[in-house]
């Protein structure tokens, strides 16, 4: 593509997203139009106006059976998305949504795979953990994912691995697996690490930390979060979460009056 979708996305900020694409539109034809077009849809389904978003998505169904594979592949995960995504309330979840986003993140799935957009494929993947919801479910999902960022060579594919790492530690910490979850979370902050980004390499250090405390291991896990909370402050960032990992290593080790300190920065957020 000549135009740079990362570059217009701001996904904390989704009607800024929608004018800039809105902009775009003036300088696109063709796939690249049908491509911008799922992208205005995203932003509405990112404000939770998921009616709105398969509108647009709608406005162009006539055109994407003729298109090419990128187009076909993120109109059907743009309507996936408006069925089951991280934004959708839990009520929403109905077995009848989550069939129609089956249906659709597996379809952008089989293009992708076929048309080699594995950044994309990752993408349908990742989504099916809305899907299916089960814990074992939801890891074995991730684990296809990153299996199939590790046999890729594309960019945009092996940009995911952070945040898959991330999830499946995730899953696994929370069904008290934590030595597999710490493993995880470190190939996670190596992922992190190469992509340069302090934000999330702060984020992939907080979750070593968190299963540190699970596991015991007080003395390393203080370690880090004081350090957190060092390179927090001053990036003008403070962080609550780390505010709340302290006080509960500071309670562990029985350590009152830090713990109380920690308890009011937590409640204050600073």
């Amino acid at each position: 593509m000549a135009i740079d979708l990362s570059a217009l996305w701001d996904f904390s900020k989704p009607e800024l997203t929608e004018q800039r694409f809105k902009a775009a539109l003036a300088k696109v034809t063709g796939d690249e139009e049908l491509i911008v077009r799922t992208q205005i849809a995203r932003t509405h389904g990112i404000r939770k106006d998921f009616s709105r978003a398969r509108q647009i998505l709608k406005s162009i169904k006539s055109r994407i059976d003729d298109a090419g594979p990128e187009p076909r592949v993120r109109y059907y995960l743009e309507l996936g998305r408006t069925f089951c995504s991280a934004t959708h309330p839990p009520e929403s979840q109905t077995e009848s949504a989550k069939t129609q986003a089956r249906a659709a993140y597996m379809t952008a799935y089989e293009i992708a795979q076929q048309a080699d957009l594995d950044g994309l494929a990752v993408d349908a993947l990742h989504m099916m953990v809305m899907v299916d919801t089960a814990p074992e479910d939801q890891l074995s999902w991730n684990y296809k994912a990153i299996a199939l960022v590790e046999s890729s060579s594309q960019p945009a594919a092996k940009q995911w691995e952070g945040s898959l790492r991330n999830n499946v530690g995730y899953a696994l910490h929370l069904a008290g697996r934590y030595d597999e979850a710490l493993e995880q979370f470190k190939l996670a902050l190596e992922a992190r690490q190469r992509s340069g980004n302090p934000v999330t390499i702060r984020v992939a250090y907080w979750m070593i930390a968190w299963t540190y405390r699970a596991q015991g291991r007080f003395d390393e896990a203080l370690e880090i979060q004081l350090r957190l909370e060092q390179e927090c402050d001053a990036a003008n960032a403070p962080d609550t979460y780390v505010f709340e990992e302290l006080e509960h290593l500071y309670r562990a080790l029985n350590d009152e009056a830090r713990a109380e300190i920690y308890a009011s920065r937590h409640k204050k957020g600073s």
